[in-house]
């Protein structure tokens, strides 16, 4: 086949995309479409207020782990939107959830998404939970230069590794810095965002890593709804447009899986009914 042939058989597609070459889609991009990565630059001058994402929990239980956020976004002192999704499954046994600059967080997230499929496709096997991690906390990284022009974008991991030797304490909390210094979260709970500091405090009196999903997924719930009463930026819930937080849960059963929010009405309800009933 002569040249011209070749290209009409590839149509639009450079040969590029043809060819079996890195595993990794981020670096693919990088060489064909620098200008789709999440990390083009920012032009110099003001910035303007951009909607921001804020409160993400996350908490270990027994088989499992969840990650949890609220639903608003704010810039400035406005509220940009009361139903965002914070929240991703990023493949069958983990899940993101953003803070920060919103566009930005939401373009990483779905690229770290198809990332992780673009590896199993070629290698044939799955990242590592650690792979998982250490992927997303470079691509944290090659943010860095837009996150210190103002517009930081800071996930949270959640994962769960189905072969570990006790599957009861196999989920496993990651956060990291804009720098894509990564942390792995020992205490069983961790928060990020705005309303973090209320969230973590709720926590520790309602952390328990014995409890079993229901009882976690109620625990996440009363913390963002703990954050809501003390920090403008986070949400609680929305109990007239019935708009409730979102979580993930992931155990070695199931896998990865969004709670329905007619459960999480009903648990939404639970928490402020209980509230309501101690006053204050």
């Amino acid at each position: 086949m002569d040249h011209t042939s070749a290209a009409a058989a590839r149509g639009p597609l450079s040969a590029a995309y043809l060819t079996t070459g890195t595993s990794s889609f981020t670096d693919f991009l990088s060489a064909q479409a620098p200008n789709l990565l999440p990390s083009r630059s920012v032009g110099e001058g003001a910035l303007p207020d951009v909607p921001h994402g804020t409160t993400i929990v996350a908490l270990t239980f027994d088989g499992g782990v969840l990650i949890a956020g609220d639903r608003r976004a704010t810039a400035g002192n406005v509220i940009a939107a009361r139903d965002l999704e914070k929240i991703f499954i990023t493949d069958e046994y983990s899940a993101v959830g953003i803070a920060g600059t919103a566009g930005i967080a939401l373009e990483i997230v779905r690229l770290y998404a198809v990332e992780l499929a673009h590896y199993e496709k070629i290698e044939g096997v799955s990242l590592s939970l650690d792979g998982k991690a250490n992927k997303l906390a470079t691509m944290v990284r090659s943010n860095l230069e837009v996150a210190m022009a103002g517009l930081a974008a800071v996930p949270m991991f959640v994962g769960f590794d189905p072969d570990a030797s006790d599957l009861s304490s196999a989920g496993r909390i990651i956060s990291f810095d804009v720098t894509g210094g990564r942390y792995e979260e020992r205490a069983g709970f961790h928060a990020i965002g705005s309303g973090a500091p209320y969230a973590k405090s709720a926590l520790k009196k309602l952390y328990d890593s014995s409890a079993d999903k229901d009882a976690a997924v109620r625990s996440a719930v009363a913390s963002l709804y703990d954050a809501g009463d003390d920090d403008t930026a986070t949400s609680g819930f929305d109990m007239v447009r019935r708009i409730y937080p979102q979580v993930v849960t992931i155990t070695a059963a199931e896998g990865a899986v969004q709670v329905p929010e007619s459960d999480l009405a009903s648990v939404a309800e639970s928490v402020v009914a209980e509230r309501s009933e101690a006053g204050g």
